[in-house]
């Protein structure tokens, strides 16, 4: 190189340098503003510098190869910047949407958590006093009775307790892997939701809560799907209505057909849900603040949040929706199922 290129150089090098220096200091800056910007910015700065080099070197004279290289560099500009914005954005949506799934990743890794130490407790209180029992039994403290088959009435409720837990575990894995019921039929939820008021009928007796149906009689309206999973789902809510009201209070069962959509809506006097809590109560092991529901005992055994979880999951297997609000004394549930077509 002559001594010419070599001065052209440093001073090309003398006037990027300071373009460059400006663009870092932007992009600090900027660092915690747009994605978007700042790739435009990372694009435009070695452009810029590159054009201060030119200019400077020429002398500030426009001569023909100052106009080509200006008109080669307008150019690639109009390429460059929408490329930039558009490649920007999808870095932007591609590091929101990396971010949340990190977010869900661990919310559920701490469900999971949760789920295994609460499941792990549920199972020992149980497990506990089974062994306690049988072994008073087997030991002779116990003799009289009345007292062996009050006993036996202990174990068999703590083994129904177990045999539940059981079944919502394998449910959970169930819906989690795709296996639900998958036999669908034209089912009535006006069926339903009685089948589900009579079955719950005897609890719901014990704690002084009453169960009234308001539906119009006949077939009422009609949805495709599994029996069996739908009458769990509506059972599921009407138990956990009951646990949750006060003596004296009512749980109401109601259906009906909106357009192309069957809805039911369970309505209980829990004196309301948290608003902290409110957009969780579906969430896998969430228990929320039981202590402080109108209808929760002191003695009531913790259960493992995996009921609404798993009602939740069925409906979404047969495409449906199910929501919960704030209304009247307590809160409603509400169900959506397509509706079966003529």
């Amino acid at each position: 190189m002559t001594s010419m290129d070599w001065h052209s150089a440093l001073l090309a090098l003398a006037c990027s340098v300071p373009v460059a220096a400006v663009g870092a200091v932007v992009l600090l800056r900027l660092r915690q503003r747009s994605l978007v910007t700042s790739v435009v910015v990372l694009t435009l700065v070695p452009m810029l510098s590159i054009l201060a080099g030119v200019v400077v070197t020429s002398g500030f004279m426009f001569t023909t190869e100052l106009r080509t290289t200006a008109v080669v560099w307008v150019t690639v500009s109009l390429v460059s910047v929408p490329t930039a914005l558009l490649l920007g954005r999808s870095l932007a949506r591609q590091s929101v949407w990396e971010r949340e799934a990190r977010e869900r990743e661990r919310a559920a890794d701490r469900s999971r958590r949760q789920l295994v130490a609460w499941i792990s407790h549920d199972l020992r209180t149980p497990l506990a006093g089974i062994l306690a029992m049988t072994e008073a039994l087997q030991d002779g403290v116990v003799s009289d009775d009345g007292d062996v088959k009050d006993y036996i009435g202990r174990i068999r409720h703590e083994s129904l307790r177990l045999s539940s837990l059981i079944d919502d575990l394998f449910a959970m894995s169930r819906i989690h892997a795709g296996a639900h019921a998958t036999h669908r039929c034209p089912v009535s939820m006006h069926d339903v939701a009685q089948e589900a008021a009579a079955t719950t009928a005897p609890s719901a007796e014990a704690a002084g809560v009453g169960v009234q149906v308001h539906s119009a009689p006949g077939a009422g309206p009609l949805v495709l799907g599994n029996d069996a999973e739908l009458l769990r789902v509506v059972r599921n809510l009407v138990g956990n209505a009951v646990r949750h009201s006060a003596a004296g209070s009512t749980v109401g069962l109601s259906t009906g057909q909106d357009g192309a959509h069957v809805w039911l809506r369970v309505d209980d006097a829990c004196g309301g849900i948290a608003r902290d809590d409110i957009e969780h109560v579906f969430d896998l092991a969430f228990r929320g603040s039981i202590a402080r529901e109108a209808g929760a005992s002191a003695t009531e055994p913790a259960r493992a949040g995996l009921g609404l979880t798993i009602a939740r999951g069925l409906v979404e297997a047969h495409g449906g929706q199910m929501s919960v609000a704030n209304h009247g004394p307590g809160c409603r549930f509400e169900v959506r199922l397509p509706a079966v077509r003529d």
